[in-house]
């Protein structure tokens, strides 16, 4: 069973920035993709962004050109750099690893951005 801890959420003013991590219990390497998804309330978790294990980055739309999605193998540690921070990004964050057919998801953390 893999482990997923994700850290770094909290409240932000519109425009702000925020770093979350996901430390994994597993060589990130051993991934196929890790991730980051969030789920506002009252609507179903979206994918935000995710990076293969060749480094391949995957973003939504309405985060590209704000969030940055990087991994850092020595650490097992994907990190979400989060910039220009809106209302509408305010959700819960989920760390999620693919190996093979078997999806992990961590707790999640919960960024808030309000004035």
């Amino acid at each position: 069973q893999v482990q997923l801890v994700e850290s770094g959420g909290g409240l932000v003013q519109p425009g702000g920035s925020l770093s979350l991590s996901c430390a994994a219990s597993a060589s990130i390497s051993s991934f196929n993709r890790m991730g980051w998804y969030r789920q506002a309330p009252g609507k179903q978790r979206e994918l935000v962004a995710d990076i293969s294990s060749g480094g391949t980055t995957v973003y939504a739309d309405s985060v590209k050109g704000r969030f940055t999605i990087s991994g850092d193998n020595a650490k097992n540690t994907v990190y979400l750099q989060m910039n220009s921070l809106k209302f509408e990004d305010t959700a819960v964050y989920y760390c999620n690893a693919v190996r093979g057919l078997l999806f992990n998801w961590g707790q999640g953390t919960q960024v808030t951005v309000s004035s």
